[in-house]
């Protein structure tokens, strides 16, 4: 216990050390937390899970994909209870996170000095959106803050969707609503609207672990945001979610069908299928190649398992 204790005393006191020298969270750092991750990653660490999949996400439903993450220990992914910019539209994409916290004048002098010798433009609230790439997605705790809580206006929208062509979720608020919603394609997930400007807030941090209300999130997580709420998806765990959503809906389609037409009734559709039934299912997906996203060896491998 002693030797283990004094090794992540000295991990700490490394990562303390490095990070504050930088804004970012060391490379290292972010390694560390999704270490399960055995993909490709961005240059500063982040997990880089295929932009297929990110495109696939967007058509599996926030139930299926909580049901896969459950099954798999993760119980604390989901958050709802949002203000919406443009609601109707799906947010998917890969976390790029950042942290505030209420200002104090000596870490704010230190922040802004870290900035400025990591060469970084204008006020802090804007550095994340620096980083961003295609298909990221700005997710901030702003601890619920309203009034002078406001991250962005549709001066930064614009700039945020020129750069990750998807939006933000913000535990914290935004003000030019109607500018934000001209932007063709953005969309957001708020706690609120507010005509202030953003006063009194620190940001402390960008790409480490954060909170979003009962929801851990780490950088290169993937997010699906639909009308219930945003569901967060580790990066090691995308592929078998998006893949395992896909599965359960191609089922559900067949069988919605099915049962519209008469051909079985429910008990043979909710029971374990008939050799009949299988086949039926076979012939009905030859003549629906549009509906199967998954690879031909991925889905007969399934189809073997029922």
């Amino acid at each position: 216990m002693i030797r283990v204790s004094f090794l992540v005393t000295a991990f700490w006191a490394v990562t303390l050390a490095v990070s504050a020298q930088q804004i970012n969270a060391p490379k290292e750092l972010i390694q560390t937390y999704t270490s399960q991750y055995k993909g490709e990653r961005f240059p500063d660490g982040r997990p880089r899970v295929s932009d297929d999949l990110v495109k696939r996400l967007k058509t599996i439903s926030l139930e299926e994909a909580w049901g896969v993450l459950r099954s798999e220990g993760y119980t604390n992914q989901f958050e709802a209870g949002w203000m919406r910019i443009n609601a109707g539209q799906v947010l998917a994409g890969r976390v790029l996170t950042a942290q505030y916290m209420p200002a104090r004048p000596d870490m704010e002098n230190t922040i802004k000095e870290k900035g400025k010798a990591e060469n970084r433009k204008g006020a802090p609230n804007s550095w994340p959106i620096d980083q961003l790439n295609e298909n990221d997605v700005y997710v901030a705790d702003g601890y619920g803050k309203l009034v002078d809580g406001t991250l962005i206006g549709d001066n930064l929208g614009n700039s945020i969707y020129a750069k990750s062509k998807t939006g933000v979720v913000f535990d914290g608020s935004v003000r030019d609503l109607e500018g934000l919603e001209a932007i063709q394609g953005f969309t957001g997930f708020v706690r609120g609207f507010d005509p202030s400007f953003i006063k009194d807030m620190l940001m402390t941090g960008i790409n480490y672990p954060i909170r979003i209300g009962r929801a851990t999130v780490l950088p290169g997580d993937l997010i699906l945001g639909k009308t219930e709420g945003v569901i967060f998806i580790p990066a090691h765990l995308a592929e078998k979610v998006i893949t395992s959503s896909e599965w359960i809906a191609l089922q559900d389609d067949f069988g919605h069908q099915m049962l519209r037409e008469g051909k079985y009734t429910p008990g043979e559709i909710d029971m374990k299928w008939s050799a009949a039934i299988i086949q039926t299912f076979r012939d009905w997906l030859k003549k629906h190649p549009d509906k199967v996203k998954m690879t031909p060896d991925q889905l007969e491998e399934r189809i073997k398992k029922l």
